[in-house]
């Protein structure tokens, strides 16, 4: 089917300083970062590979903080780096996450320890991070980047369906946590966004499949999902917190 005309920005993150992980290539991340640019705001972008930082800094001409998510130092260094060249942090969009396939029968030790320390720790760390500047300004928004598969079963994905729904649990906790402050916390889930990143890690097949089970017979565009992180990220969604959005048309 026939993806929708790209939507022009309306100013809904004006003068808002926000940071988004995992920014790097052509996925989710990057498509948050440009659209929040379109929206107004000043962005900085992280991600564990420098090269594909630094090449993703340049195309958008934003602040570029290489940050490994599963490294504490790093993410905080990621929130101070910002802070000290914009003097505030009004969004924090918690986008990396690690994937892969495998079935419980055959997952290591290793394989289901790296992915929920990216997928889910990473989020917890960023999370808190932001939420301890957060407290000091008394106000801001974080968005975690979810996945339906932390609640809908799929063959392989395991250890990404408990990351994922640990970060569900950990977004309606600290949405809760956050409103003392302020703060507000919010996820989105999608189902499937078609990048060149996830056509290389999955296989054709797959990629019908699970498209075909899509209300509209295709994937999301990056955009389609980045539009709602803006959405969730601006003063429109002023009474929303701890809320995990679905980004998906497809239904059991």
């Amino acid at each position: 089917m026939t993806v929708p005309t790209y939507v022009p920005g309306h100013g809904l993150l004006k003068d808002k300083v926000v940071v988004v992980t995992a920014a790097a290539g052509t996925g989710i991340g990057f498509a948050t970062a440009k659209r929040a640019l379109e929206e107004g705001a000043t962005v900085v972008v992280s991600d564990w590979h420098e090269r594909r930082l630094a090449e993703t800094a340049e195309a958008l001409a934003v602040q570029g903080v290489v940050c490994d998510v599963t490294q504490q130092d790093q993410v905080d260094g990621l929130i101070s780096q910002t802070v000290a060249a914009h003097g505030r942090l009004d969004v924090m969009v918690n986008n990396a996450g690690l994937g892969g396939t495998a079935e419980l029968v055959d997952m290591t030790d290793e394989q289901w320890l790296r992915v929920l320390d990216v997928t889910l720790n990473g989020t917890f760390r960023c999370t808190r991070a932001a939420l301890q500047q957060m407290k000091t300004q008394g106000s801001g928004v974080i968005v975690n980047n979810s996945s339906v598969i932390g609640w809908r079963a799929q063959i392989g994905q395991a250890h990404y369906a408990a990351a994922k729904a640990g970060v569900n649990a950990l977004t309606r906790t600290a949405g809760v946590e956050g409103a003392q402050f302020g703060v507000r916390v919010n996820a989105v889930s999608p189902s499937i966004a078609m990048h060149a990143f996830l056509a290389k890690v999955t296989t054709d097949e797959l990629l019908e499949e699970l498209s075909a089970k899509e209300a509209f017979g295709r994937p999301a565009e990056p955009w389609e999902v980045a539009n709602v992180i803006v959405f969730l990220a601006s003063d429109y969604s002023s009474y929303m917190t701890g809320e995990i959005v679905s980004v998906s048309s497809q239904h059991p």
